[in-house]
C-alpha cells in the first residue's frame, strides 16, 4: 500500500532534523561562549535588577537535602528568592522534558544525576552555552567544551560500615559483604531503581561474578528507595553496613565509608546547566558561579573538587586519580538506556521488585511554579 511519502521527501525531512532543533532557539544556546568575567557582586546586582528570583531543580532523595546549599546561597545573596526542589534526577529530566513540550517551563537551572539528558538537551538547544568564572580550572571530564554545562560537585558511591558494629571484623572491600556474619545487617539503596547504585552493583557483579551477587541475595539485605538509606541506616545504628549512597572519606568514626585501593567505587560529576528558556538567566549565572568558586569547592562535604587548582584536603586525592573510581564508566554506561535496562530487570529478578513511595514524595508536574 502506498504511503503517499515518497523516499526523496523522507530524505529531505531527516536532513532538516538537525537544523529543525535549533529552530526559535536563541543565538546562545547554539554558540561557544566565553568565560564570564564579571564578579560575584556585579552578578548579584544584576540578578535582582533582572528578577531577584531563581528556581533549580536539583537530583537527590530527600526534600530538605539541598537545605545547607540553599541556605548558604540565600545568606550570600538574601536578595534573591530561591526555589530549590529536589526530587529523584530520572522525575526531573522527564518532568523539564514534558514542561518544554508544554510551554510551561518553571526551573532556570537544572542539576541532575541523569548526566545523558545534558547531551541530549544540548544537542536539542535546550541549553543555554555559558562558561562561569573558573570554567578553564574545571578538569575537563566534568564540562561541555561548548559551556552547555559544568559539573558543580563530585558524588561518589561505595560502602560503609558502623566502626561500632563491625568490631575486629572491618570488611576489606566489598567482597566481603557476603560473608555469613553480615546477613540481616546489610542496608542498600535499590540497584533497580537508582541508576548509581545499579552502577555499582553492575561494577560489583562484573568484578565478582554472578554467585557473588546470588550470595548477597541470601543476605537478606534491607532494601530502600532513596541512596540515603544506606547512610540513614549504618549512622542510626539499625544495620552494620551499607551499600550505594554517597559519604565523607575522611570520616572514621563512627561510621567509615570506604574508598577502596583497588576494588570498584563509582563517582561521576553532579552536571549542571541554565535553561536556554530560562526566565531568571542573570541569578542562574551567579548560582553557577558562586557553586565553581574555589571557596565552594573546597568546603565540598567529601573533599573532592571538579577543578584541578584547589587544596586536596588530607585523606583524599583529586577523584580523576582513582582508576577505579571509573569515571568515564557512568556517564557511558547512562548513554545506553537498553544496556541499563537489562541491568535493572537482572537485578530485579536477584532482589525482587522496588516497592516503597518516592522519598522526596510525589511533586507532579510543575513543582516551584
Amino acid at each position: 500500500m502506498s504511503t503517499g511519502v515518497s523516499r526523496r521527501r523522507l530524505l529531505g525531512v531527516g536532513a532538516g532534523v538537525g537544523a529543525a532543533l535549533t529552530v526559535g532557539v536563541p543565538a546562545s544556546a547554539r554558540t561557544t561562549a566565553r568565560e564570564e568575567g564579571r564578579s560575584l557582586d556585579e552578578l548579584y546586582e544584576a540578578a535582582v535588577r533582572e528578577s531577584g528570583k531563581l528556581v533549580i531543580y536539583a537530583g537527590g532523595d530527600t526534600p530538605t537535602q539541598q537545605d545547607a546549599t540553599a541556605a548558604a546561597f540565600r545568606a550570600r545573596f538574601p536578595g534573591i528568592a530561591l526555589t530549590m526542589v529536589v526530587d529523584y534526577s530520572k522525575f526531573h529530566d522527564v518532568r523539564v522534558d514534558n514542561q518544554l513540550a508544554t510551554g510551561t517551563l518553571v526551573p532556570d537551572v537544572v542539576q541532575l544525576q541523569t548526566v545523558q539528558d545534558f547531551v541530549r538537551w544540548k544537542q536539542q538547544g535546550r541549553l543555554l552555552r555559558y562558561k562561569p568564572a573558573g570554567f578553564g580550572a574545571v578538569h575537563n571530564k566534568f564540562k561541555d567544551a561548548d559551556g552547555a554545562w559544568v559539573a558543580i560537585s563530585v558524588l561518589a558511591f561505595s560502602y560503609l560500615y558502623s566502626v561500632g558494629a563491625v568490631g575486629n571484623n572491618v570488611p576489606a572491600s566489598p567482597r566481603a559483604l557476603t560473608d555469613p556474619r553480615w546477613r540481616g545487617q546489610i542496608a542498600s539503596a535499590y540497584p533497580n531503581d537508582d541508576d548509581a547504585t545499579l552502577f555499582l552493583y553492575k561494577r560489583y557483579a562484573e568484578a565478582y561474578g554472578w554467585s557473588w551477587i546470588a550470595d548477597l541475595a541470601q543476605q537478606q539485605v534491607s532494601f530502600a528507595r532513596g541512596s540515603n538509606w544506606p547512610g540513614e541506616a549504618v549512622g542510626g545504628g539499625q544495620k552494620a553496613l551499607g551499600v550505594g549512597g554517597a559519604g565523607n572519606p575522611r570520616q572514621t568514626t563512627p561510621t567509615r565509608w570506604v574508598v577502596p585501593d583497588k576494588d570498584p567505587f563509582m563517582a561521576w560529576g553532579q552536571r549542571a546547566a541554565i535553561l536556554a528558556g530560562a526566565r531568571n538567566r542573570t541569578a542562574a549565572k551567579l548560582y553557577l558561579n558562586w557553586q565553581l568558586t574555589k571557596a565552594s569547592q573546597e568546603a565540598s562535604f567529601n573533599g573532592w573538587s571538579v577543578r584541578t587548582d584547589t587544596a586536596v584536603p588530607a585523606g583524599v586525592r583529586p577523584i580523576w586519580t582513582y582508576a577505579n573510581a571509573d569515571l568515564d564508566g557512568f556517564p557511558a554506561f547512562m548513554a545506553n538506556r537498553a544496556e541499563a535496562e537489562r541491568w535493572r530487570q537482572t537485578f530485579s529478578l536477584y532482589f525482587g521488585e522496588v516497592s516503597g513511595a518516592p522519598t522526596p514524595g510525589w511533586l507532579g508536574l510543575h513543582p516551584g511554579r
